[in-house]
C-alpha cells in the first residue's frame, strides 16, 4: 500500500472515531491499525488533519478521501467501509453521527447500496 493510500486509509478511521472525541479505546484501535499498516506517520499526520480544523474536517476529508477511494474498485471502497464499521463496533457502539457520516462517505463513493447489504448480513 503506498503512502497516499495509507493516508486515506487511516484519515478514514480517524476521521470516524474523532466524531465525539478521540477517546482511549478508539485511539487504541486507532494506534494498532496504523501499526499493522506500518502507518503510524500516516495515523500522525491524519489527527494533525483533522486538528487544524475540527469543524471543516469531515468536509475536508471527504475531499481528500473521495480523491483516493474513487481510483479504487468497488470492493475495496467497500471493504474500506466495512472495516472501519467494525473497527466501531469493537468499542461497543457506533452512534448515529458516526453511522450517518460513514453512509455519506459510501454515498460520496458510490457504493451505498452495496455496504447497506454488506451491513444488513
Amino acid at each position: 500500500m503506498d503512502t497516499l493510500t495509507k493516508k486515506a486509509v487511516i484519515l478514514l478511521r480517524s476521521l470516524i472515531f474523532h466524531y465525539h472525541g478521540l477517546d482511549q479505546e478508539e485511539r487504541s484501535i486507532l494506534e494498532s491499525t496504523a501499526k499493522k499498516l506500518n502507518a503510524i506517520d500516516e495515523m500522525n499526520w491524519a489527527n494533525d488533519f483533522i486538528a487544524e480544523d475540527y469543524l471543516s474536517a469531515f468536509e475536508r476529508s471527504r475531499e481528500f478521501l473521495s480523491k483516493v477511494f474513487l481510483k479504487m474498485n468497488e470492493n475495496e471502497r467497500i471493504q474500506h467501509l466495512i472495516e472501519v464499521w467494525e473497527e466501531n463496533y469493537k468499542k461497543g457502539y457506533i452512534t448515529e453521527m458516526e453511522t450517518t457520516a460513514i453512509l455519506t462517505l459510501s454515498k460520496d463513493w458510490h457504493v451505498e447500496k452495496r455496504f447497506l447489504e454488506q451491513v444488513k448480513n
